[in-house]
């Protein structure tokens, strides 16, 4: 088998946005889940260790394995928790301190690559975490409402007036990842809760996406679909690629199908930089 990074170095998928409620966790755990399908041998960091939803994930998932019997693939995990000292600079030093143990402790471990799940809100383990990104995924959902996370437009034309905080934020990511090592990152912007139909506002916010992707950087990719399915399998840790071998008695319907295969294209838009060697029986 073969690490991802010609030098030796993981890679890493980092998940941020300064929103709740857009689908990073989600996302997270289906890619995690996708990755080691394939066989990658894949970490996981949750940066939002207080609210726990990865962690939380995992943890379901670890105990839906160990009570029904039925082996499913689990990523090695860390939860990295925001420091308490009270006077800044050490409380980052702390943050910084705490989260390259993780990643040393994955990769002493194996880990090719580490999905990593930041908070949604602007804080320093957050852009520490975005700052170690081979690629961002920022979701979405697919609204004037979550653009505004991107950039500032004006309410008559959709005309971009200025990039946001987070846009901003993302482009000093940008520049400490390459102080660090040279390194670059794709940001790829994934929409969210996509509706079936054409609406006006779906394509207003595409053509205006799309806009604003030239000016700062980053790319599309459709998202997941508002699909109950999603719900259904978060509180035991399962995705749709466990639906078959889990046997919790959810028939595979066209709507499950084209959930997986929206799985499948955004795990495909990840460009991992080389292919995987694998081994023939």
């Amino acid at each position: 088998m073969a690490v991802i990074s010609a030098s030796g170095r993981p890679y890493f998928i980092v998940l941020g946005n300064e929103k709740g409620g857009s689908g990073k966790s989600t996302s997270a755990i289906h890619i995690i889940v996708s990755l080691l399908r394939e066989g990658y041998k894949v970490g996981a960091i949750d940066l939002d260790a207080r609210q726990g939803t990865l962690a939380g994930t995992l943890a379901a998932r670890r105990h839906f394995v160990v009570s029904k019997g039925i082996e499913l693939p689990l990523p090695d995990f860390r939860s990295v928790f925001r420091s308490n000292h009270e006077h800044r600079a050490e409380a980052e030093a702390e943050e910084r301190e705490t989260f390259n143990a993780a990643v040393a402790e994955l990769v002493n471990g194996g880990a090719e690559i580490i999905v990593i799940d930041c908070p949604g809100a602007d804080t320093h383990l957050s852009r520490f975490g975005h700052s170690h990104a081979d690629t961002l995924i920022t979701p979405i959902n697919d609204s004037f409402v979550d653009f505004s996370m991107l950039a500032k437009v004006e309410p008559d034309n959709h005309d971009i007036i200025n990039p946001s905080i987070y846009s901003e934020m993302v482009w000093e990511a940008r520049k400490n990842r390459f102080t660090r090592d040279r390194g670059k990152f794709d940001w790829i912007v994934m929409r969210n809760r996509l509706a079936a139909s054409e609406a006006r506002n779906k394509r207003d916010v595409g053509e205006t996406l799309e806009l604003l992707a030239k000016r700062i950087g980053f790319r599309t990719v459709k998202g997941f679909g508002e699909r109950v399915i999603f719900r259904e399998l978060y509180l035991q840790g399962l995705t749709l690629m466990d639906v078959k071998e889990a046997n919790i008695g959810i028939a595979m319907g066209l709507s499950h199908v084209a959930a997986r295969n929206e799985v499948r294209a955004l795990v495909s838009a990840i460009k991992l930089p080389t292919a995987k060697l694998r081994l023939v029986a």
